[in-house]
């Protein structure tokens, strides 16, 4: 019986053992996390917007002299995914989104917007890395305040844009690692001290996610908070145009004069009238086509509500193009001569229209865009830039960076028409199925990826008319929409095709054999359609002189303007 009860005994204690063993290892399991510290102690530790990103750094943060240096790489990463190293100038080009900044290497100054400011130190060369002097240069490039923490070695970067929020605490406090008084401790802070409320969750039973003034990043109970207040709100540029978008393009050619125009027409909010081109080989000099005529244009615009965002075109001058694109100093030189056009003439805004250039270009055209963007914005300026189909010829399509231009211009203007130009047989100029299938691919995020909020469909207002030559071949001739239906000579059977949503016409004038796909009122009606059953920015129409009067009716009542 002793020996039975002595065993009995041991079976329980093994048993209590086992269990304790158990609900240790459950406590660290449970606990343990709360204890794992996101600091790295053997290098500076980077503080941005409240969360610490040290172990996203692609090279270390160091502080020199008082400067803090950044590499471009994590400017890229961070700040400005564009940031770019000129190698035929040895200088960083770096832009936020109201702001272009240039540092060449090694020299104590940049130019912001084309002014230059000084600075106490350079942007370097450290090894095979590029390094910028981001204290000197974080508030007028970036919007984005720099402080450097000796005691924790930790540089601390918040954006000015952003919404910020200060309390005291009312006690001597604890932050902690995890919302859980069973978390590490990562610093303590006394009776008064500010921190900045990253924020509340109550499903955290009560905690404040809280960055402390040496940086560290935590949590405190929200009954130990006091005096809570938000010291500013996010930042939010209003759009120049609510709702719909509706542009017409007015044409009068860099060598005619601006139409002169004294009636409101119905169902548009932009016009865009052709004032700027580049000079052939003119080293990024701009041809201006405004004169009086222009003024008065514009004067007129602005009297009616209308926008003005001027077309600014290269004429198809590839050779030209090239050259402006390929060098820093003439895109300078062409986008300092086009803000002074914007603030001569009071533009609201640019209508970049560069087209027929060499695909190797492709990434440098965007660099235009890029280096652009921030000079208008800043003066609350608009860029729409137009490009064509996403597939196409080298020098027609693919030398377009869609996803690039529609990230940084305000809006992306997909010229949906020339289907079938340059074809040896016989086609729509804007067939609805290509039309789709091409906003499909530029909102495909596997594709190009373009917000479908900045995508603004433009339409033609023309088609082309294919008739047979003698030989059997084909060749075609542009007629404005609004002159279409009379040259069809009467009698002739016109057949609804619901797959392109246009009327189609075959006949015989003169000897020759004609066919055309018919641009009218109703065909510009289903891909109006399009533009809201996808969500797109709006409509453009290419241009005003070749539509007929009751198409703007029917752009009011489909898009909603007036």
């Amino acid at each position: 019986m002793r020996e039975k009860n002595k065993e009995k005994k041991v079976y329980i204690y093994k048993l209590i053992v086992t269990v304790l063993f158990a609900l240790a290892v459950t406590a660290v399991i449970n606990i343990a996390p709360n204890y794992i510290r996101n600091e790295i102690s053997n290098k500076t530790n980077l503080v941005i917007n409240n969360g610490n990103v040290t172990k996203s750094l692609k090279n270390d943060v160091f502080v020199e002299n008082d400067v803090v240096y950044v590499s471009t790489k994590d400017i890229a990463n961070f700040f400005d995914g564009n940031i770019f190293y000129d190698n035929k100038y040895d200088q960083i080009i770096t832009s936020s989104d109201t702001k272009l900044a240039t540092l060449k290497l090694n020299e104590n100054k940049c130019t912001v917007n084309g002014a230059e400011v000084q600075l106490i130190a350079s942007a370097k060369k450290v090894g095979d890395k590029f390094y910028l002097p981001f204290s000197e240069i974080s508030k007028s490039v970036y919007n984005v305040e720099t402080k450097y923490i000796q005691s924790t070695d930790t540089v601390v970067l918040v954006s000015l844009d952003r919404a910020l929020t200060y309390a005291n605490s009312s006690k001597k406090n604890s932050v902690k690692y995890k919302p859980t008084i069973f978390s590490k401790t990562v610093d303590k802070i006394e009776q008064g001290d500010n921190v900045t409320v990253v924020e509340q969750d109550n499903e955290q039973q009560g905690w404040t996610k809280v960055t402390t003034e040496k940086g560290k990043i935590g949590y405190v109970k929200n009954s130990s908070l006091a005096n809570t207040k938000q010291i500013r709100s996010d930042l939010t540029i209003d759009k120049q145009i609510e709702g719909k978008i509706s542009m017409i393009w007015d044409y009068f050619s860099m060598y005619g004069s601006a139409p002169t125009r004294t009636e409101k027409i119905k169902g548009i909010n932009v016009v865009s009238p052709a004032f700027f081109t580049v000079q052939k080989l003119g080293k990024g000099n701009v041809m201006a086509n405004v004169g009086e005529e222009g003024e008065a244009y514009i004067e007129w615009a602005h009297d009616n509500g209308y926008k003005v965002w001027a077309l600014f075109s290269n004429d198809s001058m590839k050779e030209t193009t090239s050259e402006i694109l390929n060098d820093y100093k003439l895109r300078e030189h062409l986008i300092n001569s086009i803000i002074n056009g914007v603030i001569a003439y009071d533009l609201d805004g640019i209508n970049l229209d560069f087209e027929n250039m060499y695909e190797a270009d492709k990434d440098m055209y965007s660099r235009l865009v890029i280096e652009l963007a921030p000079r208008l914005k800043e003066l609350g300026k608009v860029l729409s830039v137009d490009v064509t189909a996403p597939d196409g010829s080298p020098d027609w399509s693919l030398c377009f960076d869609r996803n690039v231009i529609g990230d940084v211009a305000d809006y992306i203007v997909f010229m949906a028409y020339d289907q079938n130009n340059g074809a040896t047989t016989p086609g729509t100029n804007a067939g609805y199925d290509w039309v789709e299938e091409n906003i499909k691919k530029f909102i495909n995020e596997n594709r190009e990826n373009v917000d479908p909020n900045k995508l603004i469909l433009a339409a033609p207002c023309y088609t082309r008319t294919w008739y047979q030559k003698s030989d059997g071949t084909y060749d075609d001739t542009t007629v404005y929409m609004k002159n279409t239906y009379e040259m069809i000579p009467e009698g002739t059977e016109i057949q609804w095709d619901d797959t392109l949503k246009q009327n189609y016409a075959k006949y015989t004038k003169n000897g020759k054999t004609y066919e055309v796909w018919i641009e009218d009122t109703e065909s510009i009606k289903h891909k109006l359609n399009l533009v809201n059953e996808y969500d797109l920015a709006g409509a453009a129409f290419w241009e005003k002189y070749g539509a007929p009067d009751e198409l703007w009716d029917t752009v009011s009542e489909t898009l909603g303007i007036e």
